[in-house]
């Protein structure tokens, strides 16, 4: 399931983030990377534990907390503090998986994860390539969002960035873990939970809204992990 969230970001959050980012040290990214990963990227990150970018995550993670579209597609039990990213020169990210596990920065605890998210900091217009390509069940879709909008999709699908041969695309990336393990299992309740919204806008009071919503809770209690 993939899902695009606009307006993440209002535009003093955007600029704040951005500030942040911009005025950092940034570091080869392949420092993060796993063994597949570190053949076929080619990009800069920020130190996971700089100051810039745990300021801006702060304000993206609580940005996330009141969104409603984003908690009702990602069903979020645990997410990992956000990270970024900048590719600019040509640089790339070839096709690849990401990781299965990985671990709080500073704790022990680890989180599968079952939703990546990416973040777009700069506009379309800033630069050019850098699409997001991600392999869905349908064939191969492009993603190229303004500015402040996210796009979340399975972590377990193949994807890559284009080169950027203008300008520098600028994003905040992360996974998290959701409550609900099964793709397919969050895409109907994600469906079910926008069709009880629609319900219950053009029909307030209606009977079959209360008896959804308790299908839509039997379910995730059947299907979550905690």
């Amino acid at each position: 399931m993939l899902i695009a969230v606009p307006d993440v970001l209002n535009p003093a959050q955007l600029a704040e983030c951005r500030r942040l980012v911009e005025s950092a040290d940034w570091i080869d990214g392949r420092a993060t990377a796993g063994h597949q990963g570190a053949r076929v990227k080619d990009n800069q990150q920020l130190p996971v534990d700089s100051p810039a970018a745990r300021q801006a995550g702060a304000i993206i993670v609580q940005a996330l907390s009141a969104n409603a579209l984003f908690l009702s597609a990602a069903l979020p039990l645990h997410i990992l503090p956000p990270m970024f990213n900048r590719y600019a020169g040509g640089q790339t990210f070839g096709t690849h998986v990401d990781g299965s596990i990985r671990q709080m920065p500073g704790s022990g605890q680890r989180l599968r994860t079952d939703v990546s998210c990416t973040l777009f900091l700069a506009g379309p217009d800033e630069y050019d390539g850098g699409e997001l390509v991600i392999e869905d069940t349908y064939g191969p879709k492009s993603v190229k969002l303004p500015a402040g909008h996210m796009i979340l999709y399975p972590s377990t699908s193949l994807h890559r960035v284009t080169p950027v041969t203008r300008g520098a695309r600028l994003a905040s990336f992360f996974w998290l873990q959701s409550l609900v393990r099964d793709d397919a299992r969050r895409a109907l309740l994600f469906d079910l939970d926008v069709a009880i919204q629609r319900l219950g806008a053009e029909q307030a009071g209606h009977p079959s809204v209360v008896q959804l919503t308790g299908v839509y809770h039997n379910l995730l209690r059947q299907w979550a992990e905690m």
